[in-house]
């Protein structure tokens, strides 16, 4: 028969008894223990959610401003450029909240909209390379600075990608767990 509940000393009470002979009635437990607790959300911490958050957030900003520069500039096909920095604001917002508070369902939609947000940075660093590149014979200065926009929205997507990366990261180590029915390691230690 298998269990369904396993130990995986993720709390660790340890509970010191009395001798045996020297004990009166009633004294053999003690009033106070030891509970040692490995808190998964503390080492969600330790990737410093909040100021990554914070970088998301001003990425999504950055890019939405030099999004209308284009849109004003160059016309509204070049608003694809800034269709992912609703998606930067969303994620930095909810990676900031999840810094803040151990609400663990906060954690996990911040989980998934990095996880969104990882593959739309992907996909905005390509259609920067690809969409809208001018190809015409002479010196244009408008040209020029609609393909350096352009490569600054796509070098800003790829710091969006590494951000996405890092939280994805330390937010698996907060959401998923190798096995959901654990139960605390209770040790019993007899004094001698």
């Amino acid at each position: 028969m298998r269990y369904t509940f396993k130990p995986d000393d993720c709390m660790v009470i340890t509970i010191p008894l009395g001798n045996l002979r020297n004990t009166g009635d009633g004294h053999l437990m003690p009033e106070k223990f030891t509970c040692i607790f490995k808190d998964a959300y503390k080492v969600f911490l330790k990737g410093r959610p909040k100021e990554l958050g914070a970088a998301q957030l001003s990425i999504g900003v950055f890019v939405i401003c030099i999004g209308s520069l284009l849109t004003h500039e160059y016309g509204p096909p070049h608003l694809v450029y800034t269709l992912t920095s609703a998606l930067f604001i969303a994620s930095g917002i909810l990676s900031f909240a999840a810094g803040n508070s151990p609400f663990m369902p906060v954690v996990k939609l911040s989980f998934i909209f990095n996880i969104i947000s990882l593959f739309w940075s992907i996909t905005a660093i390509v259609l920067c390379s690809l969409l809208g590149n001018h190809d015409s014979p002479g010196y244009n200065t408008r040209d020029n600075m609609f393909v350096g926009l352009k490569v600054v929205i796509g070098v800003l997507c790829g710091l969006e990608l590494i951000l996405a990366l890092i939280l994805i990261f330390w937010e698996s180590k907060a959401v998923c767990r190798s096995h959901f029915n654990t139960l605390p390691l209770i040790s019993i230690k007899q004094e001698a």
